[in-house]
């Protein structure tokens, strides 16, 4: 008797599943599989962290500093190219302050959040990938507790770091999924110096706030005087009518950890947990 081979059912037909006609159904298993593993691991809230991949580390970046200081001393005649190399590599080790300040400010909040009495609340968060959201990935696993990545597939750029708990690293296609659970847990976010895609995570959020989709009580830091107030002039958009004064209420701007992890402390207490857990120990 010949027996025909039983056809794939759709849900095992890896074919159907990449196809455009699948499409929904990635998008769900974007919501789907992340919110059982959130579940699985109790994660409650987190403090989410954006910012720049291209922020180093200032050891990484002293070292490539006297290296190009060594090229352009040992040319006779330095080129354009060298002298651009030699003040890119100058600004790197400015901007590496921030990655320095985003894991001492992640160390911080780990270690006060791991004293509280449930210490699986305000884990925290970042897109997963190099720069500041390495840096708050490490200095939550220095302060003794997990970490969150919520990787996206990029070009380039973005590979996830090594600092991230591996039950709590994520790969999205999806930037508006990422973005989702980015919204979805957060209780804080800070916003460190960064280029487009913080520039657009950052004013997403905030437009939800502004717009009370978003109800709940979120704290958002603007961290780097220095940076953001070159990068968006806040007070000009007040002066031509774009927002109201009170929006900028929405934010504060601050340019410590110790200062960013006081302030986060108070306000997650205040709105979040009870009295006697206020302030940890």
């Amino acid at each position: 008797m010949n027996h025909r081979a039983k056809p794939p059912k759709a849900y095992k037909d890896i074919e159907f599943l990449n196809s455009p006609d699948a499409r929904t159904i990635r998008i769900l298993a974007e919501f789907l599989e992340p919110q059982r593993r959130f579940r699985r691991a109790n994660i409650k809230d987190t403090i989410v962290f954006f910012g720049s991949a291209r922020v180093r580390p200032r050891r990484e970046t002293l070292r490539n500093l006297k290296k190009v200081h060594g090229a352009v001393a040992r040319a006779k005649r330095p080129n354009k190219q060298m002298l651009q190399e030699l003040r890119h590599a100058e600004v790197q080790v400015e901007m590496s302050r921030y990655y320095e300040d985003a894991a001492e400010l992640a160390r911080l909040l780990s270690r006060w959040s791991g004293r509280l009495k449930d210490p699986r609340r305000f884990v925290i968060c970042s897109g997963g990938g190099p720069g500041i959201m390495e840096a708050a990935n490490k200095g939550a696993i220095l302060g003794g507790g997990k970490s969150i990545g919520l990787n996206i597939s990029l070009p380039f750029e973005q590979f996830a770091n090594s600092f991230i708990s591996p039950e709590l690293n994520f790969e999205f296609h999806y930037f508006f999924m990422r973005k989702f659970w980015f919204a979805y847990l957060a209780k804080a976010l800070v916003i460190f110096p960064g280029g487009f895609g913080t520039l657009d995570e950052f004013m997403e959020m905030i437009t939800l706030l502004q717009t009370n989709k978003i109800t709940k009580k979120v704290a958002v830091i603007m961290y780097g005087s220095e940076y953001w107030n070159k990068i968006i002039d806040f007070r000009e958009l007040v002066n031509h009518g774009m927002v109201e004064r009170s929006d900028l209420d929405l934010f504060t701007v601050i340019d410590s950890p110790r200062e960013a992890f006081e302030y986060l402390k108070h306000f997650l207490a205040e709105h979040y947990l009870r009295k006697e857990n206020a302030v940890g120990r």
